[in-house]
Parts: C-alpha cells; sequence; structure tokens
C-alpha cells in the first residue's frame, strides 16, 4: 500500500487521507451553512419572535457572510419560507398523498381526522417555534405564512373531497365545520396554555391529565360526528 502521509510518528496510508478530505468541500460547506441558517432563524424566533428577523440578525447569530443570505435562498423570505416548510406539524409528504387517501377511505377518514389534530396538538404543545409561528399567522399577512396556510388547505381539500365529502354528503353533520372547529379550539387551548399558563374550562394541559381529557374528547367528537 502506498504511504504519503504522517500523523506524529504515525504514517496515513492514501485512503485515509482521501477519506478525511471528502469531509469538506463546496457541496458540504454549503449544506452546513443553509443548516446554520436554518438554526439562526429557529433560535432568534424563539427569544424575540418574527419581528426580531432580519438579515443582519440572522447572519450574525449564524456566524455567516450576509451575502450567503442572498446566495443561498435570493432574499429573507426564501429563507423563513424553508424554515417553515421544515417546522409545520402539517407537513405530509406529497409523492405518497395518494396512498394516504386510498388508506383512508377504509373508514372515511375517521382516523386520518383523528390523528391529525392530536399531531397537531402534541406539536403546539412541545414546540415554542410552531406556537411563535401560529401567533404570526394571525398578526400578520406575511407571503411565506399565507403560501405555507395555502398548502395545508390544498392537502385538507384533497383529504376531504377524495375521502369524507361524500360520506357526509346526505348527513346533517358537516365535518369540515366539525374539524375547523376543533383545529382553532386547538390553536387557542395551546398558545393560551403555553403563553399564559391559564387554564380553560378548570383543565390545565401543561399537565399530562389535562392534556389526556383533551385528546379523549377530540377523540369522542370526531367518533361522534362519523356515528
Amino acid at each position: 500500500m502506498k504511504i504519503d502521509g504522517k500523523v506524529g510518528n504515525c504514517q496515513l496510508p492514501t485512503w485515509q487521507k482521501m477519506a478525511r478530505k471528502i469531509t469538506s468541500g463546496p457541496i458540504r460547506d454549503k449544506e452546513r451553512t443553509k443548516n446554520k441558517l436554518l438554526k439562526a432563524v429557529g433560535a432568534i424566533l424563539k427569544k424575540e419572535g418574527f419581528p426580531g428577523l432580519n438579515i443582519s440578525r440572522v447572519a450574525s447569530k449564524a456566524d455567516v457572510d450576509r451575502k450567503l443570505i442572498y446566495e443561498y435562498y435570493g432574499s429573507l423570505e426564501n429563507l423563513v419560507q424553508a424554515y417553515l416548510n421544515g417546522k409545520d406539524y402539517w407537513k405530509v409528504n406529497l409523492v405518497n398523498i395518494d396512498e394516504i387517501i386510498e388508506g383512508s377511505k377504509v373508514d372515511f377518514g375517521k382516523q386520518i381526522a383523528y390523528s391529525a389534530l392530536e399531531g397537531q396538538f402534541d406539536a403546539l404543545m412541545a414546540d415554542k417555534e410552531m406556537r411563535k409561528i401560529i401567533t404570526w399567522s394571525l398578526c400578520e399577512n406575511f407571503k411565506p405564512l399565507t403560501d405555507l396556510n395555502k398548502e395545508r388547505e390544498r392537502l385538507g381539500e384533497a383529504l376531504f373531497s377524495s375521502i369524507s365529502d361524500n360520506f357526509f354528503k346526505d348527513k346533517e353533520v358537516d365535518i369540515r365545520a366539525v374539524q375547523g372547529l376543533l383545529i382553532g379550539g386547538v390553536y387557542y387551548l395551546t398558545l393560551q396554555a403555553k403563553m399564559s399558563g391559564q387554564t380553560m374550562c378548570g383543565i390545565d394541559i401543561n399537565t399530562e391529565e389535562g392534556r389526556e381529557k383533551i385528546k379523549k374528547t377530540l377523540k369522542q367528537i370526531i367518533e361522534w360526528a362519523f356515528s
């Protein structure tokens, strides 16, 4: 084996030297920088909220040249969009949407209706950044946020029109209205509990007991709607 490198008193074979070299390079460095920028957006969001986001602060937090934001994302808006796409609890691999729809036809969408609510509830309880995103989306007309909401609506429309609408067309229950009220309720309950620490109707969802009560009731409402 050809020996052409040394570390201390030890010589390294060529293949080991090559293995070390591939840990850096334009592609890897770019991905590292993009990851640092996305983490910086999240860190600023947690501490200061969306008003604290600007090019200079994100670049400084990430410890990179601000021009790289433009080079890799084109604008702060696009960087925020990339960040939101990676955080959204509704995010579903749309490549598998047909498979999801087909599998949900068995129970006319009952399980996915509940799973979406439970996933939303758990994500908002656990993730401060997502709560900031929801709060900001209620107060600001910012394109990345409106685009994110449109994507959620597009996914929801696909599920309703392909699965639930036909099942409910001759029933008195409006499943879209039911789901809308439940989603809105989850938003408010989680934001209130985590931002002010207050209870709702005597239920404290900052406790495991309180969270289980809400999940149980969400499931009961879905069961009622599909009965």
